[in-house]
């Protein structure tokens, strides 16, 4: 029971050495934890995670600035994460993920501080977005919220950062403006948004049921609109102005025409969900119902199943 005791000690103040950026200190608690118990799967699982950030914070040398450091190590995260994905381990270790990500978005931070801190680079919507989320990733969600919008003003149809600015809404129990940014994000570029980034349950939750249907890579970002619509999770629309209108029916048109030529694949998803916005600004509008249910009988013959799901 002592044993125990000390190795949880141990991996609590290894923990708190990530989340104060002392990665050397993090590792000497572990190893001391590692001679108790040589098996300890949490510890060697840790020590696992931060030797592999170790050996990529080595590289931070070779970064010309400030800047390619901050966003060297945020590129790294997806990468990680595929890295975890290989150990196969069953148990998460969640406070071992919570210190290292703090670990992790803290050291970018701590970079990209360097150059936001006179003001000169507020305007830069790439910087912005990098900081939002390095915020994001300490769990500083106010201040994370301040940098995604002042960056979503200069990217209002990126689809990442619009994700990015929803996300950190759901976070804030923001629900929803989360729902209509997320609904947005996925209409403009869903294969520009990263779910790996994402940490609301609202999108996670989404993902992982449309994930159920069968869908994975490519193809499930295109259905989790049609399908956030269909669930009523993307339930916050909008009437949409006289130029999107006319951007709207021509990509409806074109994505049609694809179609018909034997296209198929990523576009079955994309069509039927700029069907459903069509439809929603029918009704917002109070169009001619007769316009709505002709839409619906294009959604029909594009997936006859998912029609059935959806009048049901």
């Amino acid at each position: 029971m002592d044993g125990e005791k000390s190795v949880e000690a141990l991996i609590q103040k290894a923990y708190d050495n990530m989340k104060a950026s002392d990665a050397d200190g993090a590792r000497l608690a572990l190893g001391e934890a590692l001679k108790i118990d040589f098996e300890h799967a949490e510890v060697v699982y840790a020590l696992k995670c931060l030797s592999w950030w170790t050996e990529r914070f080595k590289r931070l040398d070779e970064c010309a600035d400030s800047y390619d450091r901050g966003s060297f190590i945020l590129s790294q995260w997806k990468s990680f994460y595929s890295f975890l994905d290989r150990m196969d381990v069953q148990e998460g270790f969640d406070r071992c993920l919570y210190a290292v990500r703090y670990f992790v978005f803290s050291s970018a931070l701590s970079s990209f501080a360097n150059i936001l801190g006179d003001g000169e680079n507020q305007h830069d919507p790439g910087l912005l977005l990098l900081a939002g989320r390095c915020y994001k990733g300490v769990g500083n969600y106010d201040e994370a919220l301040k940098y995604l919008e002042q960056a979503a003003r200069f990217k209002r149809e990126d689809g990442e950062t619009l994700s990015e600015l929803a996300d950190v809404n759901a976070l804030l129990e923001e629900t929803r403006a989360a729902k209509a940014l997320f609904r947005e994000a996925f209409f403009v570029d869903p294969q520009g948004i990263e779910l790996r980034n994402m940490d609301s349950e609202l999108i996670l939750r989404l993902a992982d049921r449309v994930r159920s249907l069968g869908y994975s890579g490519a193809e499930m970002l295109e259905w989790i609109p049609v399908y956030g619509a269909l669930f009523g999770v993307f339930s916050v629309k909008r009437e949409l102005k006289l130029a999107e209108l006319g951007r709207l029916k021509q990509v409806i048109f074109t994505l049609e025409n694809e179609m018909r030529n034997g296209a198929g694949g990523l576009l079955v998803p994309r069509l039927i969900n700029r069907y459903l916005w069509l439809i929603d600004h029918y009704e917002n509008v109070h169009e001619d119902t007769a316009l709505i249910e002709q839409t619906m009988l294009k959604i029909k013959i594009a997936d006859p199943v998912l029609y059935d799901r959806y009048r049901n």
